[in-house]
């Protein structure tokens, strides 16, 4: 309980621990989509078997979350961080080895398994340390997340280029000192005592009347999933095939997510002083021009178009969670798991589908289809609760 800080001041020593952890487990998990054209060329991929891969994984997320959410919230263990963090770190670095689709789709399905387990609870235990500076202490633990998926592209297809990708299993080490560091300092997460009331009876308790509000944040959540994931996915595809080398191509993914990094923290904090509705209406408005200009600025400009793309459709991550955690602040890991994994993994989970319309139409046409999404979420956000 020494860990435990007033309920104003900022302990920023436990929000940075927490973000370590969300830093680790997203670095590993980044490795996966800048390396596709490498596992297409090795394991004759098709584009339906990509979105399998991307849909399977994100459905895991979409099916764990909740329920590692719910049980968060009513034991205080460690043990779904700390065994979650392993799996991340330990399963994803061997996909180099993997000799065909089945044993990739299984040591990436492992992966996904593990990042399910930490993220809802370390995300229900930035409010304990927080403050009264959720949305921004939210932002930097996204910012652990974000920075892990822009600096992870760069490292492992320059590290692949240099060694091979049999030699990924090398790269666990840093995992697991970074796994070391989390199991000296990584704090106890706090319960709300809701086990006595059951599944049932827990949701009601936890969210009651804003059942309504949460409900439109999870749809506006889960477009913003099916948008981002298909360009995530399928944007590196379409550039190998346009001609762009393996390093190229991880450089403009981490352009993409590092500028999310960046419009995630200026998110929360101007979601902490104007309120989040504006900002989730601001960045949704923005996301079609940007993804367009991603989709079709030439030669060297699109890697402004990268930027731009990323720099909106990242920066409402972080506030579907913290919106959440302040309309049903009982149940802060399984709201957090409601609008992190249940949402990001059912809007990955149309990624066969995705991937199936590329082989017929196209890549091209199917991602400029998918760019006005966030239109539709525009309807949805304007009938959110104001809240600060």
């Amino acid at each position: 309980m020494s860990d435990q800080t007033d309920s104003t001041r900022v302990n920023y020593r436990l929000i940075l621990v927490l973000t370590l952890v969300h830093f680790t487990g997203d670095f590993y998990s980044s490795f996966f989509t800048p390396l596709l054209p490498a596992f297409v060329d090795r394991l004759s991929l098709s584009l339906a078997q990509v979105g399998l891969i991307t849909g399977l994984v994100r459905f895991i997320s979409f099916i764990i979350q909740p329920a590692v959410g719910y049980l968060a919230d009513r034991y205080e263990t460690r043990g779904f961080v700390l065994s979650g963090l392993f799996l991340a770190f330990f399963s994803i670095p061997f996909t180099g080895m993997a000799p065909n689709f089945w044993v990739l789709l299984l040591l990436l399905c492992l992966g996904s398994v593990g990042s399910s387990m930490f993220h809802p609870s370390t995300t229900g235990m930035i409010p304990l340390y927080s403050g009264n500076r959720t949305g921004f202490c939210l932002s930097i633990f996204n910012t652990g997340g974000t920075l892990s998926f822009a600096l992870g592209p760069i490292f492992i297809t320059w590290y692949v280029a240099r060694f091979g990708l049999s030699a990924m299993p090398w790269t666990l080490v840093l995992g697991l000192i970074s796994f070391l560091f989390c199991l000296r300092y990584l704090p106890r997460p706090v319960s709300e005592n809701l086990a006595h009331l059951g599944f049932i009876g827990a949701v009601k308790d936890s969210l009651g009347k804003v059942y309504k509000a949460i409900f439109l944040i999870w749809i506006v959540m889960v477009l913003r999933a099916v948008t981002g994931q298909a360009f995530m996915t399928f944007m590196p595809v379409f550039l190998a095939k346009q001609g762009h080398a393996l390093t190229s191509v991880g450089l403009i993914v981490s352009l993409f997510i590092a500028a999310g990094t960046l419009s995630g923290l200026l998110g929360g904090y101007l979601a902490d002083r104007i309120g989040f509705k504006i900002v989730f209406f601001l960045s949704h408005l923005l996301m079609l021009p940007a993804l367009m200009l991603y989709l079709y600025l030439p030669g060297p400009y699109l890697y402004i178009g990268a930027f731009l793309a990323g720099f909106s459709v990242l920066a409402p991550l972080p506030l579907g969670v913290g919106m959440a955690q302040k309309l049903a602040p009982k149940s802060r890991a399984m709201v957090s798991s409601l609008m992190m994994g249940f949402a990001y993994g059912l809007g990955g989970a149309f990624s066969p589908l995705v991937g199936k319309l590329a082989d017929i139409y196209g890549i091209e046409q199917v991602l400029f289809y998918i760019a006005f999404l966030p239109l539709i979420s525009l309807f949805f956000i304007a009938r959110f609760p104001k809240l600060k």
